[in-house]
């Protein structure tokens, strides 16, 4: 295939450069060049064939041949999406147009592929279609325009570093200063045409050179060498068989002879041109030749013969307009269904982008959802053993350890605090956050919140106060973890960024109905304040105000959206007032519902639970042993599996009141040793299972949600445990 196609290419490259000295040799390399093309699916050198083989036919007044391989040229290039190769196509349908009066498509065509072969740089072609245009502005008399285009032209030439096109500009620049009746800046033009196409041997265009200055020669009245020039330039079109030089040539001929007083010869002449040539030449050259033919009857007196080539020469021209004004239909229906593909194309495109992106955002979100579950796993299960363990060791230590196992626990907290807010992030920015709410002792968690930053305050030389209304009610169905966490993160930052002074949480209500109330929070402090600039970027993600960045205060600059993104999860909005220097008031609104006193009856269910089993899956050897001096504390024994098989043996052997499985272990994971218990026999079928994990995503694995009774996370909060344990017990509190 790739011989085939370097064969291709060259023949294409030999019949071009052959172009000029032989043209009938360059059309069958081309034809060659086109039929090895199709016959190997060489689709692009198939359309850059068509392409160079209209430009040819053109060249010999081939027209209706050249269109048809014009347009089949641009089809294929259109489908291979070959801009540049398009515009080439294009390029050579200009040519066709103009050269047969349809001046308005030549310059639609011109225009358009003018601005692709600018956009590639492609000099060669840009001097192409500038001088094309130019001969175009030239002969609908904008003079202006086409002296603006030709010099263009010979700049572009010049970039290519191509003489041949520089000299293909001189050409008609000369016919031009000749209709502006300025022989000598003509001939000075023409003159260097000929010298360059001498240079370049391009004999076919010297014919057309050759040409150009016997029209100078004409208007001079030196109408013996206008003469030769123009037998020479005819001799040299006969040779290419280049039928529209010859016909341009013939005209001018016939005009010449007139002006020498040859009228009879000129006549002969030109009837036998018209005879002979006139279906090969293109509309335009043979509309001249019936007029002038027509008016040289008419000053003869003849005019019978001048009304026939006056009505052939209208006939004709009619022919022309009929002819563009199919043309002109026919590319508009081209030009609807290319639209129409195209339109069609860029909706494909647009349906594939959507995919792809969707695809890459549903990949994102794996890749994050993956590592999110990795890296709670990765820290919050070795934080298990810290905080259980402290739980352990203060019913058991002097007040001095107690002391020490206060800040160890609030050092655990934080650092649990500042993980959590990265990781309730992420469920909160992909709206997988939802309340859990349940009955709450209000002042209770109040009381909770501010004993746990009052060490905080204190450490800096801080009065925490707290003013509750006294209308608030004991108890309201809420979700305490997510209302401690945005009070905790308020509060902690009144903490911070307050050095002397006072931090107040105030809790105001209004009463919604007989069993609802709208809750008023507020917390204010005496602290820095926050200038202007940063209140209007407080709660967007990772920002973190410029006084804050001077102070060790810690922080991921997540907390604050965090924040409102809980608030708003509530149905409220918070808002904030600072003056610098003065301190700083955050306040929002949630409403909640008024509900029972929740009574707390621990020791009576710890008593229960003195004699129950339970099997717990931990591959962490730490987690296991904190978890079985945790439980054994409560009288619950326990049996150890390291791993997902393991468990499913002691499942097999022996019935528990409980089984406590880890996610992630080595063999078989949590999520199927749960599935397998659950829906296979065995001794624990029926047996609550809770899912003892540090990965934040457990909760949302669909595909084994229903397996599991409850999940508990870790670090374990052991009244969280208490409560699972209640739950599936069945145990009742009493009013």
């Amino acid at each position: 295939m790739k011989f085939n196609q370097e064969i291709v290419e060259k023949t294409l490259e030999e019949a071009y450069e052959l172009r000029v000295h032989n043209l009938t040799k360059s059309i069958a390399l081309t034809e060659k060049a086109l039929a090895l093309s199709r016959e190997n699916c060489l689709y692009s050198l198939t359309a850059k064939s068509l392409s160079r083989l209209a430009l040819y036919r053109m060249i010999r007044g081939e027209n209706d041949e050249a269109l048809l391989m014009c347009n089949e040229a641009i089809e294929i290039y259109t489908s291979l999406d070959d801009e540049r190769g398009v515009a080439i196509a294009k390029y050579s349908m200009a040519g066709l147009y103009y050269k047969s009066n349809n001046y308005h498509l030549g310059i639609v065509y011109l225009l358009d592929c003018l601005g692709s072969f600018k956009k590639f740089k492609d000099y060669h072609n840009e001097s192409r279609t500038l001088k094309s245009l130019g001969t175009i502005y030239e002969f609908l008399n904008d003079i202006v325009n086409a002296r603006l285009v030709y010099e263009n032209a010979i700049i572009a030439a010049q970039n290519a570093k191509d003489l041949n096109l520089e000299s293909n500009v001189y050409n008609p620049m000369s016919g031009m200063f000749l209709k502006l009746k300025d022989s000598v800046t003509a001939m000075e033009l023409i003159k260097k045409s000929i010298e360059l196409k001498t240079i370049t041997n391009d004999q076919r265009g010297l014919g057309f050179a050759i040409y150009g200055r016997g029209k100078v020669h004409m208007f001079n009245g030196d109408y013996i060498k206008a003469e030769a020039d123009f037998l020479n330039a005819s001799a040299i079109h006969d040779s290419f068989e280049e039928k529209l030089g010859k016909s341009m040539v013939s005209h001018k001929l016939t005009k010449l002879w007139i002006k020498m007083g040859r009228r009879e010869e000129a006549t002969l002449f030109l009837k036998k041109v018209i005879t002979d040539e006139g279906p090969n030449n293109s509309l335009f050259i043979y509309s001249k030749l019936t007029k002038l033919l027509s008016q040289i009857y008419a000053d003869d007196g003849d005019a019978e013969k001048a009304l026939f080539y006056l009505k052939s020469y209208l006939d004709r021209k009619n022919e022309t307009k009929n002819s563009q004004t199919l043309q002109v239909i026919d590319n508009y229906r081209r030009a609807a269904l290319i639209k129409t593909s195209e339109k069609e194309a860029r909706l494909e495109l647009e349906r594939r982008r959507f995919l792809e992106t969707k695809n890459r955002a549903e990949h994102t979100e794996i890749i994050k959802r993956d590592f999110l579950s990795v890296m709670s796993h990765e820290i919050r299960t070795p934080l298990n053993a810290v905080t259980t363990i402290i739980s352990l060791l203060e019913n058991r230590s002097s007040k001095e350890d107690q002391q020490l196992l206060t800040s160890l626990r609030f050092s655990s907290k934080n650092l649990l605090r500042i993980i959590n807010d990265i990781l309730d992030f992420s469920k909160l920015d992909s709206n997988k956050m939802e309340l859990d709410l349940h009955p709450v002792n209000f002042k209770n968690l109040i009381g909770n919140i501010k004993s746990t930053y009052d060490p905080m305050a204190k450490e800096k030389g801080l009065v925490l106060n707290m003013d509750l209304s006294p209308h608030i009610a004991k108890a309201y169905m809420m979700d305490e973890t997510k209302i401690f966490q945005i009070l905790g993160n308020l509060l902690s930052n009144a903490v911070k960024f307050t050095d002397t002074g006072i931090v107040t949480i105030s809790i105001g209500l209004s009463p919604k109905t007989a069993t609802s109330h709208i809750l008023h929070f507020k917390i204010a402090d005496t602290g820095v304040g926050i200038a202007p600039r940063d209140i209007e970027h407080l709660f967007e993600s990772f920002y973190i105000p410029k006084a804050a960045t001077t102070r060790d205060v810690g922080g991921t600059g997540l907390g604050l959206a965090i924040v409102k993104r809980i608030v708003a999860l509530h149905g409220g909005n918070i808002e904030v007032k600072s003056e610098v220097g003065e301190g700083s008031i955050f306040s929002f609104n949630i409403e909640v519902e008024c509900t029972r006193e929740v009574k707390s009856q621990t020791q009576n269910f710890i008593q229960i639970l003195k004699g129950k089993t339970a099997l717990l899956a931990e591959d962490n050897e730490i987690n296991a042993l904190v978890m079985h001096k945790l439980l054994e504390k409560y009288g619950i024994s326990i049996s150890r599996a390291k791993d997902g098989e393991e468990a499913l043996k002691l499942s097999h052997e022996k019935k528990f009141d409980f089984v406590l499985m880890d996610i992630h272990m080595p063999k078989l994971n949590g999520y199927e040793s749960c599935k397998i218990i659950k829906t296979q026999d065995n001794k624990n079928r029926l047996t609550p299972i809770f899912a003892l994990t540090a990965d934040i995503n457990a909760v949302y694995n669909a595909e084994y949600t229903a397996f599991f009774d409850g999940f508990i996370s870790k670090p374990l909060e052991v009244e969280r445990l208490l409560a699972e344990f209640k739950r599936v017990l069945g145990y009742k509190i009493d009013d």
